[in-house]
């Protein structure tokens, strides 16, 4: 009898495993994620989890053939960036 789960088509990584995977410390894919720079990820209960898929999907942001491509889809660092429109309930940065 074949196995049921051995067929589904997406599977999941922890935080751990995901950064492993990308070649990053876990440290900097949770600073991706508070920032809103990183892969899309699924939150279940408590725990993160990432899809092969979109994990290949982001690293794939920054592939380039030369030095000289256009910054477009360039992944970014982790770090904070401005904010465009303030949270519903906050007042707007000056």
């Amino acid at each position: 009898m074949p196995d049921s789960m051995s067929d589904l088509a997406t599977r999941f990584l922890r935080t751990p495993e995901a950064a492993r995977y990308l070649s990053l410390s876990g440290r900097t894919l949770e600073k991706h994620r508070t920032y809103g720079t990183g892969p899309a990820y699924r939150k279940i209960g408590g725990r993160v989890i990432y899809a092969l898929d979109d994990l290949r999907a982001w690293a794939d942001l920054g592939t380039k053939t030369s030095t000289s491509d256009p910054r477009k889809g360039t992944v970014l660092p982790a770090k904070k960036r401005p904010m465009l429109r303030p949270y519903a309930g906050q007042e707007p940065r000056r």
